[in-house]
């Protein structure tokens, strides 16, 4: 099985930054895209990043210029380097990989979730 495994939330105050980590570990056999998602109280998990093996970024439009996604590929590794934290900016942040995993039976790509870390920006 594949662990995804949060760490780097906390409380901030407004205008401050914070850097979340995820590595993933088990039996990858190579992972594809990587990426952020966020839940806020009463919300929907939107996506807040997502970067591909080869490096290419998308962003949600409330992030831009203020997030940036990056990626160990050798640590099976992803970050989040958050800037000009806001208040709306408060949710549980998610990882979420896209795996190619070793089974008994060969490989199979499958989708895999972190257990959320809490971010919380006061005003």
């Amino acid at each position: 099985q594949v662990q995804l495994v949060e760490s780097g939330g906390g409380l901030v105050q407004a205008g401050g930054s914070l850097r979340l980590s995820c590595a993933a570990s088990g039996s990858i056999f190579s992972i594809n895209a990587m990426g952020w998602y966020r839940q806020a109280p009463g919300k929907q998990r939107e996506l807040v990043a997502v970067i591909t093996s080869g490096g290419s970024t998308n962003y949600a439009d409330s992030v831009k210029g203020r997030f940036t996604i990056s990626r160990n590929n050798a640590k099976n590794t992803v970050y989040l380097q958050m800037n000009s934290l806001k208040p709306e900016d408060t949710a549980v942040y998610y990882c979420n990989a896209d795996c190619l995993v070793a089974t008994s039976w060969g490989f199979e790509t499958n989708d895999y979730w972190g257990q959320g870390t809490q971010v919380t920006v006061s005003s």
